[in-house]
């Protein structure tokens, strides 16, 4: 008897993608079946980067369809594809770039540089074209973080062309000043200079750009909610209580400007003793879970208090580029991986489907 095509979509029904918890047919993910005789050729498509996860799933899906009766040869192949979805209404999409994710902190000090950093390399490493922002104008970190030196080029005098670092497109005003400059600027200045950075940078076909978001709730973040497309946000906390008071306030200020809150990162979760491998939770424990359940918000990941996370990012090399098969870069990479499924999840923008109308006199 020959293969039919509802049994092919019935026997994947049981293969389940280990990132979105899901069977591939549920998540639309199966973009093309072809029968011929017992030959089966499958194609699935997956809405999120996944260099590393194309192999396993593809495995899967082999495995599952050989067990069909009458299957003499599977071809299996999986692909990503990164689609741009919805933002607050009413702010066009920046050009070249397709979603972008805002890493915020109520607090400074809690690590949120490093952790966006980390995030956009973890992307970039599964496959995905990324950009990161530092919209730090009083305090940008980015530059040395990325061992990037020197200034932007403008090959038209009106776009700046971004600097690259470990595979990612940056720009920062780090990269416009000298390093002991301070940014003596009030609020309309800086959110301008936010607005220029977003808009005048030349992009390319990004599908993340993570934003870098200095601490707090001022002009900054209001301006990145009113103006920036902005497709999620994650917040960056330590479990102390000090921390977690300005964190709560940081993803309330985000729920009332619409923007949906991706999850949260817990830094400096437990320091683990160089010398005897002692564990201690130096500022506490289980804040960012207890802030997760009191929001309805998920615990992306927690990360280590390590010194060499620290002597890294110092020294220009992030831990996902400097140490990969680390324990932390695993962390920081599965927390990468789990915000690009969230955002897969969301509905998609459909603004580039709508025809221009233009009303002229005749």
């Amino acid at each position: 008897m020959a293969i039919t095509q509802d049994q092919v979509k019935d026997a994947l029904q049981a293969v389940i993608d280990p990132n979105t918890g899901k069977d591939l047919v549920a998540t639309k993910s199966i973009t093309s079946i072809k029968i011929d005789g017992g030959h089966i050729s499958v194609e699935a498509t997956l809405g999120y980067p996944s260099r590393t996860q194309r192999e396993p799933i593809g495995e899967a899906i082999q495995a599952c369809l050989a067990k069909l009766p009458g299957a003499a040869k599977v071809e299996v192949k999986v692909v990503s594809r990164i689609d741009a979805h919805s933002v607050q209404r009413g702010v066009k999409l920046v050009p070249g770039v397709k979603n972008i994710i805002a890493v915020a902190s109520g607090k400074g000090g809690v690590g949120k540089s490093t952790t966006a950093v980390n995030i956009a390399l973890a992307l970039a490493d599964e496959g995905a074209t990324v950009g990161i922002l530092d919209a730090d104008i009083y305090g940008p970190s980015q530059p040395m973080m990325l061992g990037i030196a020197g200034k932007p080029e403008s090959k038209d005098g009106k776009m700046m062309e971004p600097m690259m670092g470990h595979g990612l497109q940056s720009i920062s005003i780090g990269y416009m000043i000298a390093a002991d400059t301070p940014m003596v600027w009030r609020g309309p200045m800086v959110t301008q200079a936010l607005e220029q950075l977003v808009n005048q940078t030349h992009w390319k076909d990004v599908d993340y750009l993570v934003v870098d978001l200095p601490p707090g709730t001022g002009d900054i973040q209001l301006t990145l909610a009113q103006k920036v497309p902005v497709t999620g946000v994650v917040i960056v906390t330590t479990p102390q209580d000090i921390a977690l008071i300005d964190a709560r306030k940081g993803l309330k200020m985000f729920e009332k400007v619409s923007i949906p809150i991706l999850g949260i990162v817990e830094n400096m979760s437990m320091h683990i003793c160089s010398n005897c491998g002692h564990a201690e939770a130096i500022f506490g424990s289980g804040g960012a879970e207890k802030m997760c359940h009191d929001y309805g918000t998920e615990l992306l990941g927690q990360l280590p208090l390590d010194i060499k996370i620290r002597e890294q990012t110092d020294a220009g090399r992030p831990t996902v580029v400097a140490d990969p098969k680390s324990v932390a870069a695993e962390i920081y990479r599965k927390i990468g991986r789990r915000i690009a499924v969230k955002l897969s999840e969301q509905a998609k923008d459909m603004s580039s489907k709508f025809p221009n109308i233009v009303i002229q006199n005749t």
